[in-house]
């Protein structure tokens, strides 16, 4: 089997004849073939077969009443007393309500989670994860925000009782291989969903991962969740995908998945990155804390954005809309918001 990885670019001097991928910001001409038989070779785009440039250069339709032209913000916000980051920042209601507003200034997502899914963390009853994440999104609803939640669970009951407290979507770090009634769910309620690819649970998923290939690995475990999410009936039009930087993966991992991230341009779903903060960016980058790691975490979202990535998932979302600015003007014209 061939897989097809564009060669992404936003260089003003665009040839003629470069197709853009995936209806955004990035164009290419070139596409890498890679095989797990064979030495990677690159090739002119239009060599390759039809029904993958179809994949690659098609516009991907609204996320979450999202259009997917330009890079979009996901902004974190875990009402948990255990986040690898943030936990036990934000224990009350108002507290979260206050830093969902200020997220929301700055991202157009806010991605709430009452789990811990940091390396080692145990399962958090679901009980408890609904009393941490009800109450934050309908403090947000009430307070008038109209853009889109989503919530960072892995269990059916949870997404339920956060959809009806007005969450736009479901951000499952399990890919619907944790809870099988979430994925009958998802599909009932028309609702969006991003699937992740996770090596194990957060428990267990940093003890010893390992894979053949792991960008080839990861672009078919998410292709057999896609499928798997469609004959459940789940819309694909409404599935978002995320490799799953740091569940699993060592840093050479997690290097080689970001390196080639706009692979998964060929699956036909819009990718969201979430590297912010994690462990890798901070033994690369010599930061110890997770507080420390905003620099090596912009550096990786704009590492994303070059290669077409719709959703980036963050901590620091007024910092990240910042980069992303200047990478804008510089990178495709783009000054919304300049002065």
């Amino acid at each position: 089997m061939e897989y097809f990885r564009p060669i992404a670019m936003t260089d003003a001097a665009r040839p003629e004849g470069a197709l853009t991928l995936a209806g955004g910001w990035c164009w290419f001409d070139r596409v890498e073939v890679l095989s797990r038989s064979a030495p990677a070779r690159v090739i002119p785009a239009l060599d390759c077969p039809d029904d993958v440039l179809h994949r690659l250069t098609a516009p991907r339709p609204d996320f979450a009443g999202l259009t997917l032209d330009r890079p979009r913000l996901m902004g974190i916000l875990n009402v948990t007393p255990d986040s690898f980051s943030d936990g036990g920042r934000y224990p009350s209601t108002l507290a979260a309500l206050a830093r969902g507003r200020q997220i929301a200034k700055s991202a157009e997502i806010v991605d709430i989670g009452g789990e811990s899914t940091r390396p080692g963390a145990a399962e958090v009853p679901v009980a408890e994860e609904i009393a941490r994440t009800v109450p934050a999104i309908e403090a947000l609803r009430g307070g008038g925000m109209r853009g889109p939640i989503s919530i960072d669970t892995r269990k059916a009951m949870v997404a339920g009782a956060a959809l009806r407290a007005g969450a736009t979507f479901v951000n499952d770090v399990s890919g619907l291989s944790f809870d099988p009634a979430l994925g009958p769910l998802v599909a009932k309620a028309r609702a969006p969903l991003v699937l992740m690819h996770a090596q194990g649970t957060p428990a267990t998923m940093q003890e010893d991962p390992r894979y053949g290939n792991v960008l080839l690995d990861v672009y078919d475990a998410l292709a057999a969740r896609i499928a798997a999410a469609a004959a459940l009936g789940i819309d694909p039009a409404k599935i978002a995908i995320d490799p799953g930087i740091g569940f699993g993966k060592t840093a050479a991992h997690n290097l080689a998945l970001i390196r080639g991230l706009s692979l998964l341009h060929g699956l036909g779903c819009p990718i969201l990155l979430g590297a912010s903060r994690k462990r890798f960016i901070g033994s690369i980058g010599g930061a110890e804390s997770a507080e420390a790691r905003m620099p090596g975490s912009l550096a990786v979202a704009l590492a994303g954005f070059a290669q077409g990535a719709q959703i980036t998932r963050v901590h620091d979302a007024a910092e990240t809309r910042q980069a992303l600015r200047l990478w804008q003007a510089l990178n495709t014209g783009d000054q919304e918001g300049s002065a």
